[in-house]
């Protein structure tokens, strides 16, 4: 074998043993390369999933905040429209109330007036109380007895000027009673009113205070017109 041939043989078992290391070496760059392709896709992956998953909660959380405002909105109407109903139902309720009130009142004062004709007598002369009630008494009557909103009523509207009831402490202080001796329950009292000013004993109606609030008492020899009931003769003069 001459040298050409070994140097031949010699270069072809070189090129044999370093193509090989070479090839193998390139095989693994390249897996190292797609794995850390694939570490990254996956990063990338997980991270777009996590955003999906915050913006998904960020969407429930959100709904859930619009659907509850919704919810107690709605709760607040029908709150506030019950209040309403209900406040129409009592505003009805009394009107209704003071509608039959009214009627009741206007029924029972002239149920009074028509059977008050001629039953009460208003004086055209003053004397002090107890002239007064010997007036009434002397004519089948007396000073007249209130004892109610209808009556009081009634009797202020005949009223014009000052005018002695039947009504008085003049017994015991403090403690009224009327001319048929029955304890007052009910009294229209102007304000501060009785204050026994000066020895007040007897009871006055004041036509110039307002109809519920225009009793007065006032000494007993004071002089005023007054007011009979029950009366059976009444002179003409009088």
């Amino acid at each position: 074998m001459d040298l050409d041939s070994i140097y031949q043989n010699i270069e072809t078992e070189d090129v044999k043993n370093t193509g090989g290391p070479q090839i193998q070496s390139r095989s693994q760059d390249e897996g190292q390369t797609q794995k850390q392709r694939g570490r990254t896709c996956f990063v990338w992956m997980t991270v777009c999933l996590g955003i999906i998953c915050v913006l998904l909660l960020v969407f429930i959380i959100v709904q859930h905040i619009s659907i509850t405002s919704e919810r107690d909105l709605l709760s607040s109407y029908k709150n506030t429209a019950e209040e309403f109903n209900q406040t129409i139902n009592s505003l009805q309720h009394k009107n209704t109330e003071l509608a039959l009130k009214k009627l009741k009142l206007e029924y029972e004062l002239r149920k009074l007036y028509e059977h008050g004709k001629g039953m009460f007598f208003i004086s055209s002369e003053s004397k002090n109380w107890s002239e007064s009630r010997q007036y009434c008494m002397d004519r089948g009557g007396d000073l007249v007895i209130i004892k109610n909103e209808v009556k009081q009523r009634y009797i202020s509207s005949l009223v014009k000027e000052r005018a002695w009831i039947g009504l008085t402490d003049i017994q015991q202080e403090g403690n009224m009673k009327w001319v048929d001796n029955s304890i007052l329950s009910q009294g229209f009292w102007e304000e501060t009113e009785p204050n026994d000013s000066g020895g007040e004993d007897c009871i006055e109606i004041n036509p110039t205070s307002p109809v519920l609030n225009n009793w007065n008492d006032e000494s007993c020899s004071s002089m005023r017109k007054w007011v009979c009931e029950n009366v059976t003769s009444v002179p003409a003069s009088s």
